[in-house]
């Protein structure tokens, strides 16, 4: 993987938890955020599960071979 990445499940109201997933340096400090939520879920392993769909996704995607110019992938 190119850059760490970190999930963080957030109820900034009761009964909504939000993720974010979030670029870190090397020791774990937040960088940027990568992606969020738009919508609260109602129990937080609903936004652990949402969130770490889109992790998987995000590792997969920075993970998947880069097609070069010559029609040769690195």
């Amino acid at each position: 993987m190119k850059t760490p990445i970190k999930l963080v499940i957030d109820e900034p109201a009761p009964g909504s938890f939000i993720w974010t997933l979030l670029e870190t340096d090397t020791s774990g400090a937040p960088r940027r955020v990568l992606k969020a939520a738009e919508y609260g879920a109602d129990s937080y392993e609903a936004a652990l599960a949402a969130g770490t769909r889109v992790m998987d996704a995000e590792i997969r995607k920075s993970m998947a071979p880069t097609p070069q110019r010559d029609g040769v992938s690195h």
